[in-house]
């Protein structure tokens, strides 16, 4: 009588890719929505990134410099937090590259500011748009749309200004550029004028602001009853101007200078590049208003479970209609909140969610690599980052945490997957044998180990093998051995 114990069992090596596949595998669901189209005349994506990449050179060329001048330690940005080139690498920068000091800057500020460069107190280095820079069209673009984005910081605002006033019109902006994006040519400034300022009087209407009219001295002698002075809309309108030409002006030029529109005669239209921008947000916008659980206005939890029936391109659309509807340090914080719960799902399309976020979730992400749920989540996050090749990334992790993370990706397929993709996901494993694998995990100490191996004992076919996953578990449980 032969023994069917799986002592030598082995598994078939594959790539530890699967580890991060498998919680996108219990996601795989075919969307309903078919993927939308961009308005007719839009240039093709090629030709979308050339105009990108020309925009960009310059900031290119600097980011380029900084990479191959500034090694190994590329330092060379003042330690003031902000990104600021030093005066002494600006002049050199200026001298390689034939430029002024002030263009230098301007440059380096634009590389900063497009993810071509990224900067830690007084170091830099470069961004893994860079590193994609001349074979990844995506990357290029999102590099562009970043700086869009950022229009407001790239060019000088207007002096003598009140920040309320520039907060109030970088928030109305977005309803101005879609009026550009659906007219689809040239409109009148003064038409822009119009809109902005009723978007702004809404503004300070729903924040129930009342406007301010001095009051008018009471005398005595006129009256002796306490008396309310009306006030018409002329009055209002004198007492607190909002009609924000200058404003407006600055608004536009920023737009012009990131390559978003071109402004000529008080004619604004906006650039191919600039619609494409507007067209591709208002699509995001409306895909997480369309779906049933309107994950727009849930908060992260309820968000990445609305997600969890999505194809991954469908799922990276929410993610990023749900981050432009919030400040992007509090949606960090939400998305990292709901990675700590229970759910190892959720842990999984958080940080999908945070891939999405990119540079301005580091420092948070960097933070949280020391909680053990977590950790190898975050490594992996920064590795491709700093622009490890996906394929390579979990190399950076140890052999402890590659057990761990196929454990927590066991129990996202066990609480929401099929029993068929929890066998499946027993190839993905990097130990030999089926022996070597319940010997780590079970001294990995992660907290749904049980609950993961009586799952697979219960799917897996094979009567032997399942037996012997089913004493694991019993022993883990005991705290056996």
């Amino acid at each position: 009588m032969t023994s069917r114990t799986p002592r030598d069992s082995r598994l078939r090596l594959v790539s530890p890719r699967p580890l991060a596949a498998a919680p996108r595998a219990v996601t795989e669901r075919r969307s309903r929505r078919p993927a939308p189209r961009p308005p007719e005349g839009t240039p093709a994506r090629a030709e979308l990134a050339r105009m990108a990449r020309v925009r960009l050179a310059d900031a290119a060329r600097v980011a380029y410099w900084a990479d191959a001048a500034l090694r190994p330690g590329r330092e060379g940005a003042a330690p003031d937090g902000k990104g600021t080139l030093s005066d002494t690498t600006a002049e050199r920068a200026a001298a390689d590259l034939g430029l002024s000091v002030a263009q230098v800057r301007a440059d380096w500020d634009t590389a900063r500011l497009a993810g071509l460069v990224e900067v830690h107190g007084d170091s830099a280095r470069p961004g893994w748009r860079l590193r994609a820079w001349n074979r990844d069209d995506s990357a290029v673009l999102r590099g562009w749309v970043a700086l869009f984005d950022a229009w407001s910081l790239a060019y000088p605002e207007p002096e003598a200004c009140e920040h309320s006033a520039v907060a109030d019109v970088i928030s109305a902006m977005p309803q101005v550029l879609s009026f550009l994006q659906l007219s689809a040519g040239p409109v009148p400034v003064e038409q822009l004028l119009d809109l902005l300022e009723q978007r702004v009087t809404e503004l300070r209407t729903e924040r129930c602001e009342i406007p301010y009219v001095p009051r008018v001295a009471h005398h005595p002698e006129e009256d002796e009853a306490p008396r309310v002075e009306s006030v018409d809309a002329s009055d209002q309108g004198r007492a607190k101007d909002i009609r924000p030409t200058p404003l407006l002006d600055w608004a536009l030029d920023a737009l012009a200078y990131v390559g978003a529109l071109t402004c000529a005669d008080r004619q604004a239209t906006l650039t191919p590049l600039g619609s494409w921008a507007v067209w591709v947000k208002l699509e995001q916008i409306c895909v997480a208003a369309q779906s049933p659980a309107g994950n727009i206005e849930q908060n992260a939890e309820a968000m990445l479970r609305g997600c969890a029936q999505l194809r991954p391109n469908a799922a990276r659309a929410e993610y990023r209609a749900w981050l432009a509807a919030r400040p992007v340090g509090s949606a960090v914080t939400e998305l990292l909140e709901a990675a700590r719960g229970e759910d190892a799902l959720l842990r999984g399309l958080a940080f999908e969610a945070l891939r999405v976020v990119g540079a301005p979730a580091e420092p948070d992400v960097r933070a949280v690599a020391d909680e053990t749920p977590l950790r190898p989540y975050a490594l992996l996050w920064l590795a491709e980052h700093d622009g490890t090749d996906p394929e390579d990334a979990h190399e950076v992790l140890t052999r402890q945490e590659v057990t761990w993370l196929w454990v927590d990706t066991a129990a996202a397929v066990a609480d929401h997957g099929e029993a068929p993709l929890l066998v499946r996901h027993l190839e993905s494993a990097v130990q030999p044998t089926v022996p070597a694998l319940l010997d780590e995990v079970r001294a990995v100490g992660h907290p749904r180990t049980v609950q993961v191996l009586v799952a697979l004992a219960a799917a897996h076919p094979d009567p032997a093998l399942a037996k012997a996953v089913r004493r694991a578990a019993f022993q883990v449980h005991t705290g056996e051995g």
